[in-house]
């Protein structure tokens, strides 16, 4: 059951179209419609009600007929937009078959449905920094997913350490967003230098760019963990979406 559904429900009650029994009915069976068992998978289709955004798929190991049937369920039942991460090209030619509305984001690896009118707050935006051009994946996977969950969103790209004047170049914007997301391989200090310019939290993000002793990310992951800036807070390696889902929560305190 999606809000737009409960509502129409209650107004239903209000201007009485539907009696109580039916409300009674339908409350009592909420918790048993939240969750479509597939076989292969459970759909967890009030996590739209709950957290204000349908279930997102995490494509990597999902054949492409797991990926169709679960977007394909979650599309019928939901009225927001809708996201599978890590997907493939194939993935989603082979989806695309059955739901025309599907968008695919090369960089970004996303399978997408944007469908909801959302008016997005530019006073309140997510500004996005990258280290450098190879990190582009990882920031457009955040981009993308800042924006589906309704936000405005800035991105800036090739700004890191190894040539500061840069990133100054955007200082106004790092100095006016809501929330910042920095994403940064190598040694990852790109982070710490953005947290010691701007009162706002910082979500930084380790890429897996990076030469031998970079480990795949994980020189920039403890760089970050061991950053002397005052409120940057790190999440996984490529973890993108994460640091998005992050932000957008952040932003919705504001």
């Amino acid at each position: 059951m999606t809000e737009k559904n409960l509502l129409e429900l209650l107004r239903g009650y209000k201007n009485n179209l539907v009696d109580e029994r039916e409300i009674l009915a339908r409350l009592k069976n909420l918790q048993l419609e939240a969750v479509e068992n597939i076989g292969f998978a459970n759909i967890d289709h009030n996590r739209e009600l709950r957290q204000g955004f349908p279930e997102v798929i995490y494509a990597a190991g999902k054949t492409k007929e797991q990926v169709k049937e679960i977007f394909k369920r979650l599309y019928e039942r939901s009225d927001g937009n809708l996201i599978a991460t890590r997907a493939s090209r194939e993935k989603f030619e082979f989806l695309s078959e059955e739901i025309p509305a599907a968008q695919y984001n090369d960089a970004a690896q996303m399978i997408y449905v944007d469908r909801k009118k959302i008016v997005r707050d530019e006073s309140r935006t997510i500004l996005i920094l990258t280290a450098g051009t190879s990190d582009l994946p990882v920031a457009e996977e955040a981009r993308l997913t800042a924006y589906l969950f309704g936000n405005a969103v800035k991105i800036f790209h090739d700004c890191g350490v190894a040539g500061i004047h840069r990133l100054f170049a955007h200082i106004k914007d790092i100095q006016q967003a809501s929330v910042i997301i920095v994403v940064a391989g190598m040694e990852g200090a790109l982070a710490s230098v953005v947290g010691g310019l701007t009162d706002k939290p910082i979500i930084a993000v380790p890429t897996s760019v990076g030469y031998g002793a970079s480990f795949n990310g994980l020189a920039a992951l403890l760089a970050m963990l061991n950053s002397c800036a005052a409120g940057v807070s790190v999440v996984n390696i490529d973890n993108g979406f994460g640091a998005a889902v992050v932000a957008s929560k952040i932003v919705k305190l504001v």
